[in-house]
């Protein structure tokens, strides 16, 4: 487990054991001790894949890309996302559970782009109505920390139990990842499917189509650069795949919703600590850059 502190906040990540590691990327604690003007820390969250975040110990809101602030349930699922979700955090603590693609497949029956750059109160939605019990007993836990880790671990691995990854779901996330991929018909050839049928599972388990898919792995590439060392200039973190800064600059937009020099200004106490706690403890600063376990293709990223 690995934690980035500050005066204001602290961020604590903590790693699946080998059984959870197919289809969970972290177990992760945000605790706000100090927060802003109204009460709240804000900030901006970059596109991800699917996320549980469970609330009782700290009130939130949150906006998916131009929506206005509500407030977040209790027990919120998150789906893949490829716009930024603007949220807010009291003083309080919370928890979250990083899902991979494979791990949705696992848990829930819903295709993941019914639930593409959504979130939802998980307690009233049926297809998640597993996660009651995890809920229940994580609110009722005030051992600290440790505690709450444990019974977070033992829900998942409940719900998980002999749940085995999908293979293709597995290629699919590890090929996403390789920064060498650049194309659709590149990564059809290395799925050994027709483009129809990756679209297909794309859409099931990762909620975008394949094109916009890789098109949000390249952004978030160069994003994960600049949240690492922001002293850095945009040109010194664009991925090969940008042709040019206004290319870059075009996806910033779509992605995050304002322009690059934008968001520089912004300040990013929550993920700021997240990223860097995130990159000791995993490797990659940012949920959707994770590389999958058990990757079973030749030639993809392990």
């Amino acid at each position: 487990m690995l934690a980035e502190s500050g005066r204001a906040v602290e961020v604590r990540f903590a790693l699946p054991a080998p059984a959870l590691a197919p289809f969970v990327t972290t177990f992760y604690c945000t605790e706000v001790n100090a927060a802003g003007p109204g009460g709240w820390m804000e900030d901006h969250l970059h596109p991800e894949w699917a996320n549980l975040r469970f609330l009782a110990h700290a009130a939130a809101q949150q906006a998916i890309g131009a929506g206005a602030l509500v407030p977040s349930p209790l027990v919120t699922l998150a789906g893949p996302t490829s716009r930024a979700t603007r949220f807010r955090l009291a003083e309080g603590r919370a928890w979250g559970v990083g899902l991979l693609p494979a791990g949705w497949a696992a848990l829930f029956g819903a295709q993941a782009g019914d639930y593409a750059d959504r979130f939802v109160d998980a307690l009233a939605d049926p297809a998640f109505a597993a996660l009651g019990p995890l809920a229940e007993e994580l609110a009722a836990t005030t051992g600290g920390f440790d505690a709450e880790l444990a019974v977070v671990i033992r829900h998942v691995e409940r719900l998980l139990e002999g749940a085995a990854p999908d293979p293709a779901i597995t290629r699919l996330t590890a090929a996403l990842v390789d920064p060498d991929l650049a194309t659709v018909a590149e990564l059809a050839e290395r799925m050994g499917m027709t483009v129809r049928s990756l679209e297909r599972l794309a859409r099931r388990a990762f909620g975008f189509p394949p094109k916009l898919l890789i098109r949000r792995q390249r952004f978030l590439r160069s994003l994960a650069q600049y949240m690492l060392d922001p002293s850095l200039k945009w040109l010194t973190a664009l991925d090969w795949q940008y042709h040019d800064q206004s290319h870059f600059v075009r996806d910033f937009k779509r992605f995050m919703g304002m322009s690059p020099s934008a968001y520089a200004r912004l300040d990013k106490p929550l993920l700021s600590a997240a990223a860097r706690a995130r990159m000791k403890a995993v490797g990659q600063a940012m949920q959707g850059l994770h590389r999958p376990v058990g990757d079973l293709s030749a030639g993809a990223a392990a």
